[in-house]
């Protein structure tokens, strides 16, 4: 699929990764954005096309239906949906600083609304000739690391949501994608880890992977990881542990 003159919704599009893969599609793209923040004015390149921004806090049922809802009410069809609004929670269960009401905000917005919203938007998607369903994953849906176990968690269950989807999809006009990212310089990882890949970078090769078609697309060190679970599990589980 080369994505030009395409309709394609991007849950988080606002900041990181979301961002970049709003200021990459844009100007050849009518991007539709779903995040918590409207904020995007300014952040663009001049010759993007206008990007349209819908309010919902992915954490709450209520306003995945709305937003869904409306957009179903003002769209024809949907080319790609590109999952990407994720949060991450870093304290440990045992840390004074772990937030018990953090658990249910952490599912909620890294799986629950994802597959709520792929719901809603199937309508959509179905009609186009050829769509797509990109969901933004981690190398830690393989091998999860000690930190963080919630949003580990969500991210093994939607690798397994995915592989599930692409069954129950085969035999329709959507394809079901999934971009392996490794440590990615944005807000969220600040101060953690080394030898990160810029937002932009990262952004590039997930557009690259849905014109290409790929099924699973390995990014930056995932690569790697991959190879190592196949030679060595148990090293690949070390590796990943703290990291």
């Amino acid at each position: 699929m080369k994505l030009v003159n395409k309709r394609i919704l991007i849950t988080g599009g606002t900041s990181g990764i979301g961002l970049e893969l709003v200021r990459q599609l844009s100007p050849d793209n009518d991007v539709i954005v779903i995040s918590r923040s409207a904020a995007l004015a300014g952040e663009l390149p001049n010759d993007a096309n206008v990007v349209k921004v819908f309010r919902a806090n992915l954490a709450n049922q209520a306003q995945v239906t709305s937003v869904a809802n409306t957009i179903v009410e003002q769209y024809s069809h949907i080319d790609v949906l590109i999952n990407n609004a994720a949060i991450q929670n870093t304290p440990e269960f045992l840390s004074d600083e772990f937030e018990f009401e953090g658990i249910r905000k952490e599912i909620d917005i890294n799986f629950a609304s994802l597959c709520q919203l792929t719901y809603l938007m199937l309508p959509l998607l179905l009609k186009d000739d050829d769509s797509v369903i990109l969901n933004v994953n981690t190398g830690l849906a393989l091998a999860p690391k000690r930190s963080s176990a919630v949003y580990c968690a969500t991210k093994g269950a939607l690798n397994s949501f995915s592989q599930s989807l692409r069954y129950q999809l085969a035999d329709t006009n959507i394809h079901v994608q999934q971009a392996f990212l490794p440590l990615v310089e944005t807000n969220m990882t600040q101060g953690r880890g080394s030898g990160k890949l810029t937002a932009s970078e990262v952004a590039q090769s997930i557009k690259q992977g849905i014109e290409q078609g790929k099924v699973v697309n390995d990014i930056g060190k995932v690569k790697l990881l991959r190879v190592i679970q196949r030679v060595s599990p148990a090293l690949a589980a070390k590796i990943m542990r703290n990291s």
